[in-house]
C-alpha cells in the first residue's frame, strides 16, 4: 500500500524529481531586477519632485511679479502718455512739413539769387550801363538784400525804417526787433547775424 511508506521519504522522492534550481535562480534574478527598478523609480521620482518644487517656486515668483506689475499699472496714466506721444508725433510731423516747405522756398530763393549773381558778374565790377527803373534806388536794393537774408524791414508813418522781422528757418524762430537810434548800426548788425 502507498501509505505503508514513510510520507517524508515519499515527499523527498517527489521533490527530487522536480528541478527547482533554475526556478530559484530565475526568482533571484527577478527579485534583483525588481529591486533595481524600484531604486531607479525612487531616484526618478525624487528628481521629478525636486524639479516640481523648483518650478513651483519659479511660478510663485513670476506670479508675484505679475501681480505687482498689474497693481502698479495705471491705465489712465498709460492712456495719457500715449495721447502725449501722439500729439508730439503730429507736432514733429508738422514741423518737418513746415521745414520742408521752408527748404523748398529757400532753394527757390537760392536759385533766384544765383541768377542775380550771374547777372552782376556779367556786368562786371563797375556795373554795366543799363536802364534803371525808378524803384531801383539804393534803399530798394538794401531791402532786397535784407529780404534774401530772411529779414523784413518795415517803415513807420514818417518813412523811417525802425522795425525788423527776422526769420530763422533752421530754428523755426521769428524775432521782431524795434530799431532804436541810440544803439549803433554795428550793434544791430551783430544782433541780426546772431539771430539768423
Amino acid at each position: 500500500m502507498l501509505l505503508d511508506e514513510d510520507p517524508a521519504s515519499l515527499i523527498a522522492q517527489c521533490t527530487s524529481h522536480f528541478k527547482l534550481d533554475s526556478d530559484r535562480s530565475s526568482l533571484l534574478r527577478i527579485s534583483d531586477s525588481l529591486g533595481t527598478l524600484s531604486s531607479f523609480r525612487q531616484q526618478h521620482m525624487s528628481s521629478l519632485q525636486s524639479t516640481l518644487t523648483r518650478l513651483n517656486r519659479t511660478h510663485q515668483t513670476l506670479s508675484s511679479n505679475h501681480n505687482h506689475t498689474l497693481s502698479h499699472h495705471n491705465p489712465t496714466t498709460h492712456a495719457a502718455e500715449i495721447l502725449r506721444l501722439d500729439t508730439e508725433k503730429f507736432k514733429i510731423a508738422k514741423q518737418a512739413s513746415d521745414l520742408e516747405m521752408e527748404g523748398e522756398r529757400l532753394e527757390g530763393e537760392l536759385s533766384r539769387l544765383g541768377g542775380v549773381l550771374g547777372d552782376l558778374e556779367a556786368e562786371g565790377v563797375e556795373g554795366g550801363e543799363r536802364e534803371k527803373g525808378p524803384e531801383e534806388d539804393a534803399t530798394v536794393l538794401k531791402l532786397k538784400v535784407y529780404r534774401s537774408l530772411g529779414i523784413d524791414v518795415e517803415a513807420d508813418t514818417t518813412g523811417q525804417y525802425n522795425k525788423a522781422v527776422i526769420r530763422n528757418a533752421a530754428k523755426g524762430d521769428v524775432h521782431v526787433v524795434n530799431i532804436d537810434p541810440k544803439f549803433s548800426r554795428n550793434f544791430y548788425t551783430n544782433y541780426f547775424w546772431r539771430t539768423m
